[in-house]
């Protein structure tokens, strides 16, 4: 996926010319991606300063080449108050795109809160939840900010508070995950998720699951 830039990917046999649109990613427009299947070589080639994200995960062949992007990609506002952010979804399982991969790209308002109210989908409990491993590629505007980002389960095996600056990645192995963009700072992430089964089933933390049922109605 290319987050910043363009360049020319070959992939799977085929040239895809050169791709890329969005020369910063704050300006939120629809990113240019590309699904590879497994077992397929692929070549990017800078054809200017371009940031290239490579979400990979074990597949199974079941899904052809393909754009997922710009095309199908519409920027969506969710949450309320300072739990506004706004959504890219590149490749979420309303888009039979990928055989594991969940990939999509989050804008958080300077002050406002994000993967909010906390949860977490690290049981392999199907429809209640899902397991799904989980990072966040962090950006930050201006660059020489920072925001907050909490990895924790509810029994505190993991607890886990961290500053995140811009280009940083966190790992979320399991838990719950919510990240804020401290006031002045706007915060950007591409998340990338990834299971054997391709379904986002989660549960919320119990203490703040009542933020979520307000929000709700």
């Amino acid at each position: 996926m290319l987050v910043e830039g363009k360049a020319h990917l070959h992939g799977a046999g085929q040239d895809w010319g050169v791709l890329g649109d969005r020369m910063r990613v704050w300006d939120r427009t629809p990113p240019h991606a590309l699904y590879i299947p497994n077992d397929c070589d692929w070549t990017a080639i800078a054809t200017t300063d371009c940031v290239l994200a490579v979400c990979s995960a074990p597949a199974t062949g079941g899904h052809k080449a393909q754009k997922l992007g710009p095309d199908g990609i519409v920027l969506t506002e969710r949450g309320t108050g300072t739990n506004t952010r706004y959504i890219n979804n590149i490749a979420m399982e309303d888009r039979d795109t990928c055989d594991s991969l969940l990939v999509t790209e989050v804008f958080t308002p300077s002050g406002n809160w994000s993967s909010f109210p906390s949860h977490r989908h690290d049981e392999d409990d199907f429809p209640r939840i899902t397991y799904l491993e989980e990072t966040y590629y962090h950006r930050i505007a201006p660059d020489d900010g920072f925001g907050i980002q909490r990895v924790y389960t509810e029994d505190g095996s993991l607890d886990e508070t961290m500053a995140v600056r811009d280009g940083d990645v966190v790992l979320v192995p399991k838990g719950h995950h919510p990240c804020a963009a401290v006031y002045g700072y706007d915060m950007y992430y591409l998340n990338v998720m990834a299971g054997h089964l391709r379904k986002w089933r989660f549960q919320f933390d119990p203490a703040v699951i009542w933020i979520a049922e307000r929000d709700q109605k």
